[in-house]
Protein backbone atom coordinates (compact mmCIF):
# COMPACT_ATOMS: atom_id res chain seq x y z
CA UNK A 1 0.00 0.00 0.00
CA UNK A 2 2.73 2.48 0.64
CA UNK A 3 4.48 2.64 -2.47
CA UNK A 4 0.79 2.79 -4.34
CA UNK A 5 1.62 6.89 -4.32
CA UNK A 6 4.61 6.28 -6.34
CA UNK A 7 3.49 4.40 -8.28
CA UNK A 8 0.13 6.31 -9.38
CA UNK A 9 3.00 9.31 -9.89
CA UNK A 10 5.31 6.70 -11.74
CA UNK A 11 2.28 5.99 -14.10
CA UNK A 12 1.35 9.70 -14.93
CA UNK A 13 4.72 10.21 -15.75
CA UNK A 14 5.21 7.68 -17.79
CA UNK A 15 1.79 8.63 -19.80
CA UNK A 16 2.46 12.28 -20.18
CA UNK A 17 6.07 10.98 -21.73
CA UNK A 18 3.75 9.08 -24.19
CA UNK A 19 1.29 12.04 -24.66
CA UNK A 20 4.06 14.38 -25.28
CA UNK A 21 5.79 11.61 -28.02
CA UNK A 22 2.91 11.56 -30.18
CA UNK A 23 1.80 15.64 -29.51
CA UNK A 24 4.91 17.69 -28.63
CA UNK A 25 3.28 20.46 -27.67
CA UNK A 26 1.04 18.70 -24.96
CA UNK A 27 3.22 19.16 -21.77
CA UNK A 28 6.48 21.77 -21.10
CA UNK A 29 9.38 20.14 -20.43
CA UNK A 30 9.39 19.68 -16.44
CA UNK A 31 9.87 20.15 -14.13
CA UNK A 32 8.66 23.70 -15.28
CA UNK A 33 9.60 27.25 -14.32
CA UNK A 34 6.45 28.81 -12.62
CA UNK A 35 7.97 32.15 -13.10
CA UNK A 36 7.42 32.03 -17.63
CA UNK A 37 3.71 32.47 -18.79
CA UNK A 38 3.50 28.93 -21.14
CA UNK A 39 4.47 26.48 -17.38
CA UNK A 40 1.82 28.43 -15.56
CA UNK A 41 -0.80 28.41 -18.59
CA UNK A 42 -0.12 24.34 -18.52
CA UNK A 43 -0.39 23.44 -15.13
CA UNK A 44 -3.89 25.99 -14.88
CA UNK A 45 -5.11 23.97 -17.78
CA UNK A 46 -4.14 20.57 -16.07
CA UNK A 47 -6.24 21.98 -13.13
CA UNK A 48 -9.24 22.95 -14.95
CA UNK A 49 -8.93 19.69 -16.89
CA UNK A 50 -9.14 18.23 -13.69
CA UNK A 51 -11.92 20.18 -12.13
CA UNK A 52 -13.92 19.32 -15.13
CA UNK A 53 -13.50 15.86 -14.85
CA UNK A 54 -15.19 16.21 -10.82
CA UNK A 55 -17.72 17.62 -12.04
CA UNK A 56 -18.18 15.23 -14.46
CA UNK A 57 -18.06 12.83 -11.49
CA UNK A 58 -20.69 14.70 -9.60
CA UNK A 59 -23.11 14.22 -12.31
CA UNK A 60 -23.48 10.01 -11.46
CA UNK A 61 -24.32 11.68 -8.09
CA UNK A 62 -28.26 12.17 -8.72
CA UNK A 63 -29.94 11.80 -5.09
CA UNK A 64 -28.38 14.85 -3.47
CA UNK A 65 -31.11 17.61 -3.37
CA UNK A 66 -33.18 17.67 0.01
CA UNK A 67 -36.44 19.07 -1.62
CA UNK A 68 -36.76 16.59 -3.84
CA UNK A 69 -39.00 13.64 -2.79
CA UNK A 70 -38.26 11.06 -5.23
CA UNK A 71 -34.72 10.85 -6.23
CA UNK A 72 -33.18 8.57 -8.31
CA UNK A 73 -31.81 5.49 -6.36
CA UNK A 74 -29.51 4.72 -9.71
CA UNK A 75 -25.45 4.98 -9.45
CA UNK A 76 -22.80 3.76 -11.45
CA UNK A 77 -20.27 3.46 -9.06
CA UNK A 78 -17.46 2.35 -11.93
CA UNK A 79 -18.23 4.89 -14.13
CA UNK A 80 -17.73 7.61 -10.84
CA UNK A 81 -14.81 6.12 -10.00
CA UNK A 82 -13.60 6.69 -13.48
CA UNK A 83 -14.23 9.87 -13.55
CA UNK A 84 -12.61 10.58 -10.10
CA UNK A 85 -9.22 8.51 -11.58
CA UNK A 86 -8.99 11.39 -14.50
CA UNK A 87 -9.31 13.98 -12.12
CA UNK A 88 -6.46 12.68 -10.17
CA UNK A 89 -4.33 12.02 -13.16
CA UNK A 90 -5.23 15.65 -14.07
CA UNK A 91 -3.73 16.92 -11.04
CA UNK A 92 -0.86 14.33 -10.92
CA UNK A 93 -0.06 15.96 -13.66
CA UNK A 94 -0.07 19.52 -12.58
CA UNK A 95 2.66 17.96 -9.10
CA UNK A 96 4.67 16.36 -12.23
CA UNK A 97 5.08 19.51 -13.82
CA UNK A 98 5.92 21.13 -10.97
CA UNK A 99 8.97 18.65 -9.85
CA UNK A 100 6.59 17.53 -6.29
CA UNK A 101 7.67 13.80 -5.47
CA UNK A 102 5.26 11.40 -3.82
CA UNK A 103 7.21 11.73 -0.66
CA UNK A 104 6.40 15.89 -1.01
CA UNK A 105 2.99 15.42 -1.57
CA UNK A 106 2.97 13.21 1.84
CA UNK A 107 4.56 15.38 3.77
CA UNK A 108 2.35 18.26 3.04
CA UNK A 109 -0.59 16.17 3.38
CA UNK A 110 0.54 15.20 6.57
CA UNK A 111 0.99 18.47 7.76
CA UNK A 112 -1.84 19.78 6.73
CA UNK A 113 -3.75 16.96 8.23
CA UNK A 114 -2.22 18.16 11.46
CA UNK A 115 -3.37 21.27 10.69
CA UNK A 116 -7.02 20.35 10.51
CA UNK A 117 -7.00 18.43 13.42
CA UNK A 118 -5.14 20.83 15.76
CA UNK A 119 -8.40 23.51 14.52
CA UNK A 120 -11.06 20.66 15.50
CA UNK A 121 -9.43 21.07 19.22
CA UNK A 122 -8.86 24.66 19.06
CA UNK A 123 -11.33 27.43 18.64
CA UNK A 124 -11.40 27.63 14.60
Amino acid sequence: MKDNLAKMFALREEFMHAIREKYPSSYPEWPVDVSKKRSQKALRDSALKGVEEMFEALQHLKNWKTHKKKGSVDFERDEFLEEIVDAFNYFFAMLVMLGVSPEELMEAYEAKNKKIHERLVGSY
